[in-house]
Parts: C-alpha cells; sequence; structure tokens
C-alpha cells in the first residue's frame, strides 16, 4: 500500500468554516502579517553587514522583488488550489503527503510558532518604555538548564516581559478562536494604524527643521569595504535579515476557505499586499539613510528610534509604540493563520484528530488554535529568540524555493485545470526566484559555518543554525511513520 492510499488527497477542509474575509481583508492579512519588528531592528544590523547605503537599498529592493516573484508564483497556485492549509496541501498535490507532513510538522514546530513567540516578545519588549514589567531576583532569573545542540535555556530571565508576551498571545488566540471575522477585524484597525505610524515617521524624516543629509545616500562606510568573495557574502546576510522583514507573505494561503472567492481575492491579495510592503519598505529605509550616515546605522540597535529622536525629544516613545502597534498585529495574523495548517492535517489524519474539529458556535479550529499558543509559549520561555529567527527564516527558504518550483510540477500533473490566476513572466519569475533561493541557501550556510569557526576558536558555544533547522524538521519522520503504521493497523483490522 503506497502513501497516497495511506494518506487521502487533499479535500476542502473548510466544512464548519465560513467564509467571511473580503479583498480588504485579504490585503490587511498580508500586510499585516509581514511587517512587524523586522523594519525596525534589521537595517542597523544590515548596514553594518554591508557598509554602503546604496547596497542596503539595493538589497531592500532585491529582497522584495524576490519575495514578490514568489508570492506571484504562489498566487498562481493558490487559486488553483483555494482550500484551507495553503502550502501544506499544495505541497501534497506537488510531492505526496510525506513531504507535505515535514512542512507542517514545521509550520508546528519551529517556522511559525517560532515566528509567534519572538514577536510577541519584541511587543512585551517595547512595552517596558511605558510599564514597569516585574522581574524576579537576579538568582532566580540566572536558573538555567542545558539543552544538547541547542546551549543553555534561562526560562525565567527577563520574566515580567516573557509574561505580558504571553498574555499577548493567550488574549490573541482567543480573540481568533471566538470567530475569523473578529480576528479580521482586529488585523485591519492594526494594519492600518502601523502603516499610519510609518507613513509620519517617513514624513518627519524627510521634514525635518535642520534637514537631513542627501550625500548619505551615497556615501559608503569609513571602515566597511568589502570585496570580493566577503561581499557576496555580506549581502547574503544582510539578505537574512531583509528576508525575515519580508518573511510572513504566504499566511493567506492558510486560511482559503475562509477568504470570499478565493480564486480571485488570493492571487489579488498576495499581488497588492507584497507591492504595499515593498514600497513601504524601501521608503522607509530611504528616510533612515537620509537622516543618518550609513556608519553611524551600523552603530544603532533601533534605527528608526534614532530617527524619531532627531525629529522629536520624545520620537523614541513614539517608535516603540509604533513597533508595539505593528508587533501586536503581526502576532495577531500569524495567529489567525497558521491554526489553520494543523487543523487540515488533523483532517487528513496526520496529526491528532481532536485539532481537526471546528467550534459548533464559533465556526474556527479551537483546539489547533489552543495547542498552537501553548506551544508558542513553551518557545517562548525556551530564551532562545535569535537561533530561533535565524533558524526558522533558513528553514522557510527551504520550502519557499520548493513551493515555487511545484509550479512546474502542477503544471504537468494538472494542465487542464483551471487557472483563474497564472504568474507573468512564466518560466521566468519562478525560475529566477527557484535559483536565487538556491543560492541564498549556500551561503546562509556557507555564513553559519564561518560564524561556526569564529565562535569555537574564541573558545564560545556554537550551533551551526541552519543544520539545526534541518534537523528539527527531520525529527518529524518519525511522527509521520507513527501516524502511517495506526492508518496501516486500521486497515489491517
Amino acid at each position: 500500500m503506497n502513501d497516497s492510499s495511506l494518506f487521502p488527497p487533499a479535500r476542502a477542509a473548510g466544512s464548519g468554516l465560513i467564509p467571511t474575509l473580503g479583498l480588504f481583508s485579504t490585503v490587511m492579512l498580508v500586510v499585516g502579517g509581514v511587517i512587524g519588528s523586522g523594519i525596525f531592528r534589521k537595517p542597523g544590523v544590515m548596514a553594518a553587514q554591508l557598509g554602503s547605503p546604496e547596497l542596503l537599498l539595493l538589497v531592500w529592493v532585491l529582497a522584495g522583488v524576490i519575495t514578490l516573484f514568489g508570492a506571484l508564483t504562489n498566487a498562481e497556485i493558490a487559486g488553483l488550489i483555494p482550500e484551507t492549509g495553503g502550502q501544506y496541501v499544495y505541497f501534497e498535490r506537488m510531492y505526496g503527503p510525506f513531504f507535505a507532513f515535514l512542512y507542517g510538522w514545521a509550520i508546528f514546530a519551529i517556522i511559525q510558532t517560532g515566528s509567534i513567540a519572538a514577536v510577541a516578545y519584541v511587543f512585551a519588549e517595547y512595552a517596558t518604555q511605558f510599564v514597569p514589567l516585574p522581574e524576579l531576583s537576579a538568582r532566580a532569573a540566572a536558573w538555567s538548564f542545558s539543552l544538547p545542540f541547542i546551549g543553555n535555556i534561562a526560562p525565567l530571565k527577563e520574566f515580567g516581559t516573557k509574561c505580558l508576551a504571553a498574555f499577548v498571545i493567550i488574549g490573541l488566540t482567543a480573540v481568533n478562536y471566538v470567530g475569523v471575522k473578529l480576528g479580521g477585524v482586529v488585523q485591519n484597525i492594526f494594519t492600518i494604524a502601523k502603516v499610519l505610524a510609518m507613513v509620519l515617521l517617513m514624513l518627519g524624516a524627510f521634514l525635518l527643521p535642520t534637514g537631513g543629509i542627501v550625500a548619505n545616500l551615497t556615501t559608503p562606510s569609513a571602515t566597511i569595504q568589502l570585496s570580493g568573495l566577503a561581499l557576496f557574502a555580506g549581502i547574503a546576510a544582510a539578505l537574512g535579515g531583509a528576508f525575515w522583514a519580508y518573511d510572513g507573505w504566504n499566511k493567506i494561503t492558510y486560511i482559503a476557505g475562509e477568504v470570499k472567492h478565493p480564486m480571485r481575492n488570493i492571487p489579488f491579495g498576495l499581488f497588492w499586499g507584497m507591492l504595499i510592503v515593498t514600497v513601504i519598505y524601501v521608503a522607509m529605509n530611504v528616510a533612515y539613510a537620509y537622516v543618518l550616515p550609513i556608519d553611524e546605522m551600523a552603530q544603532s540597535k533601533l534605527v528608526a528610534a534614532d530617527v524619531a529622536e532627531r525629529i522629536h525629544s520624545n520620537g523614541g516613545r513614539w517608535i516603540a509604540a509604533a513597533v508595539m502597534i505593528s508587533t501586536f498585529g503581526a502576532t495577531n495574523a500569524i495567529i489567525l493563520a497558521s491554526a489553520r495548517v494543523y487543523f487540515h492535517m488533523a483532517q487528513v489524519n496526520v496529526f491528532p484528530r481532536f485539532l481537526g474539529r471546528v467550534h459548533p458556535r464559533c465556526h474556527t479550529p479551537a483546539a489547533s488554535l489552543v495547542v498552537q499558543g501553548v506551544w508558542s509559549a513553551v518557545l517562548l520561555f525556551s530564551g532562545t529568540f535569535d537561533t530561533l529567527t535565524d533558524t526558522l527564516i533558513f528553514v522557510s527558504w527551504i520550502f519557499y524555493a520548493a513551493g515555487a518550483y511545484g509550479l512546474f510540477v502542477l503544471r504537468k500533473k494538472m494542465p487542464e485545470a483551471p487557472r483563474p490566476y497564472k504568474v507573468p513572466g512564466y518560466p521566468i519569475v519562478p525560475w529566477v526566484f527557484v535559483v536565487f533561493s538556491v543560492i541564498y541557501l549556500g551561503f546562509t550556510v556557507y555564513n553559519d559555518v564561518l560564524a561556526y569557526q569564529a565562535a569555537t576558536a574564541a573558545g564560545e558555544p556554537a550551533m551551526v543554525n541552519s543544520v539545526f533547522g534541518v534537523a528539527l524538521v527531520l525529527v518529524g519522520t518519525p511522527v509521520y511513520f507513527f501516524y502511517r503504521s495506526r492508518r496501516n493497523l486500521g486497515a489491517t483490522e
């Protein structure tokens, strides 16, 4: 008996889930799910990796274009298979149930739950600028334990911040538990608010009373000068930061069964949502570079706050509020969309069945939302946020590349199927995305190995994050075969 008979083909997993989200909500989910903390935190790190304002802007444009290529490619597949479960369903049709399960497992184990934990943590971190949070004693906060291949875990460190982040996760899980329409309303409000806050910051930067310096946009660093392989490695590293800021564009496909007219609204939502995000990100970085020289940006932990303080003496607190609005909305978008993947997996009997139940009154995947919230909170208290961020981006791009290549697979497998939307520039657009993804993943491994060698040479604990990410995904293999054996047992009884 082959895998395809053990695990039935994907079906519309929306029975009991009500289509309530229109095109505007779809676009807002894409924009709100993408814009989080990355645009506020990553530009400084990227400036240090590149040493050139022109390269910095180029990387943001390049990352936006490549991500848009991926979104356009994904949009054709989303229009072809408008089902709740998103890329899990796509991978099932492209490569079969095993690969689809590994993707779903990765979503649950690290990609989406890790994103929920990290983004909620950033919200709580900035809340401390307005409300002091209670912390445990230094002795209690220092308590830790060690896990093989991961390192020391200090769950009680920054306990107040983590508790507030957990409260945010619980609260937003409850909102989406009650109904997807309410979750969509919350998303619309916070997405509009965060975009307005960013527009105000850009206007403030360009309308500074003392003025910015146009020369900042072309003056390179006096100390950071890259060439040859080091230049390509620096660009790859900076792209990692940009891709973290752009990540999340595919979440809308997870809830296709709850979108009105999904064959039209999902492709249009992906296109317009990512176009809006790309324009905002590039404009934000132009504003940053206009106000701050590249060397000053490279030394900044939060470029947006430094720019805001140039605009007004209380700019730091204002930008902290903007980050809180942004991360709150992003956390909601991730929670709303991601639970639908586990919901679908349970409905096709590759995850615990109770996760596939629809709440009788709320018509939401309630059990999946609760389990997702619990695991996100566990990751939150692990304290390994940097590792989670680096790992989830690497793993995500493995599946992004596989998904884009899968478009060619589906064109052969389903040549006559109706396609209300076709990717423009086929086959160049999807091929560019696939080739670029492979090159990016290769340079990421190269950078990880270099960082590991440098850390071990200095006697510091280290880990190759890309290898760790692949290992986390492969842990799902025995889980898959456990459910396969249960199916076999059921078939013989």
